[in-house]
């Protein structure tokens, strides 16, 4: 409000008479309604003083209310960082930058998934039927642990496609996978834990994980999956790891089984968690899918973790928990206490959207979909020069491309750009050097005609011609 800041500036003094309101709102080239509504609210936090008859003057109390105003060509006092917590400025540096994705669809966006082939049309009916029905239902606080009938049609959904035996009451719903993680580290790391990372790895995680102040320790990616020899040699005594195992983040790389077992042993010796990301395992295109981690965990050692916004649609923001029988009670507890998930009209189009079957729907055509975009991809590389290799893919809707070690990344990704192509490095995803160089390559949200041109265009570009 501009006459606040006048007042609070010292440009009027205590006991000052205002000029009438018609000369206010003349002077300002507002309605005399608008001045007379601040002038009273203005009134009622103090700052003047109606006097009937007398006019409208400046409270005599600003004086020792307001700051000492700054004079004209004095230097203001540099701002100063907030004080923050111990966790998050020790940590800092392990933080991964992470870039807003563009919401438009280009090559190559990576984590966007095919916005464009969603029923946008259905979502916008069952939408409609919630927002006409029972208030009661959708526009109060909702059940903490998320709504019951979305926790049933995941739960459902779960073992039908990705062979996880488990029921509703294991179903967490939280605001997106991020969120997941974030409530993991809070209730299961203390600072100076040890966390088994991939290495490169997911950076919203990493980050989550991060916060706790827990001690990251990098494990490497081989053709298996995580390297858990590595990770016993690095850190026996570890109390939680991270792994992407349905479709590595970001290399691709499907665990083995035999490497699955290995890490759910590993945690079983260790008396550690498996948090399993399975951001994108429902677009296997390929060979059958390997079993989840948490399909063959028969210690309760997995904490299974699910996302909508690469089967949905990112601004969803919904995720969930999938927990071991034996962690009910306390996730129950926590979640009672102080977390508040998404907002329950949303949960119950999405319960709709999945107990009507339009769920398992939408999931098969965009399987198709990704995979009619992958082999456009795959096709199209023919014309790439040899300082650039796509790696073949049999899931999700990303893949990566190893460059020549004479080629320089960040010049590439820059150069790429301007083109206005999106590439990503892989230095962003490692929490310690790799010898791996890099980038990656989103072809979901890309139709099969700007997936062509757009590596016609980087086939060009300066970087790759050494």
């Amino acid at each position: 409000m501009a006459l606040r800041d006048v007042l609070l500036s010292g440009a009027l003094k205590p006991g000052d008479r205002l000029p009438a309101s018609r000369t206010l709102a003349k002077e300002a080239g507002v309605s005399r309604t608008t001045v007379i509504d601040a002038v009273d609210r203005l009134v009622s936090e103090g700052m003047l003083v109606s006097r009937v008859g007398a006019g409208t003057f400046v409270s005599e109390t600003l004086e020792s209310q307001r700051p000492a105003p700054v004079q004209f060509g004095q230097p203001t006092a540099p701002r100063k960082r907030p004080r923050l917590a111990y966790s998050i400025t020790q940590s800092a540096e392990n933080y991964a930058p992470r870039a807003w994705l563009p919401h438009n669809s280009r090559a190559f966006v990576t984590a966007l998934p095919a916005l464009d082939a969603f029923p946008q049309a259905q979502w916008a009916r069952l939408m409609a039927r919630h927002l006409r029905g029972d208030r009661d239902s959708v526009m109060g606080y909702g059940q903490p642990q998320g709504l019951q009938a979305l926790r049933s049609a995941i739960a459902s959904h779960l073992g039908t496609a990705r062979g996880i035996n488990c029921h509703a009451d294991q179903v967490f719903v939280t605001s997106g996978a991020q969120h997941a993680f974030a409530l993991i580290g809070q209730m299961f790391v203390n600072a100076g834990d040890q966390v088994w990372h991939e290495n490169p790895g997911a950076k919203g995680a990493r980050n989550a994980l991060v916060a706790t102040g827990a001690q990251l320790v990098p494990i490497s990616i081989d053709e298996n999956g995580l390297n858990v020899a590595e990770g016993l040699e690095k850190a026996p005594h570890f109390r939680l790891a991270f792994a992407t195992p349905s479709h590595q983040q970001p290399l691709g790389v499907v665990m083995s089984l035999a490497r699955r077992f290995d890490l759910l042993k590993a945690a079983v010796d260790a008396q550690a968690l498996v948090v399993e990301d399975d951001y994108d395992g429902e677009f296997h295109f390929g060979t059958r899918p390997q079993p989840t981690l948490k399909s063959i965990d028969t210690h309760g050692r997995v904490l299974y973790v699910g996302t909508f916004s690469k089967t949905l649609f990112p601004s969803l923001r919904l995720g969930f928990i999938v927990v071991p029988e034996r962690m009910i009670e306390v996730f129950d507890e926590v979640f009672a206490s102080w977390v508040s998930g998404p907002a329950t009209v949303t949960q119950a189009v999405v319960a709709d959207f999945m107990q009507e079957g339009h769920f398992a729907t939408h999931i098969r055509m965009m399987r198709r979909l990704y995979k009619a975009r992958y082999e456009a991809l795959i096709e199209a590389s023919a014309a790439l020069p040899d300082t650039i290799r796509i790696q073949p893919a049999d899931s999700g809707f990303h893949t990566v491309a190893y460059v020549d070690p004479a080629v320089d990344v960040q010049d590439l990704v820059a150069q790429a750009s301007t083109q206005r192509i999106t590439l990503t490095s892989f230095d962003g995803y490692c929490l310690a050097p790799i010898d791996k160089k890099g980038v990656v390559f989103g072809f979901g949200s890309v139709q099969p005609d700007d997936i062509r041109s757009g590596l016609a265009k980087i086939a060009a570009l300066p970087a790759l011609q050494v």
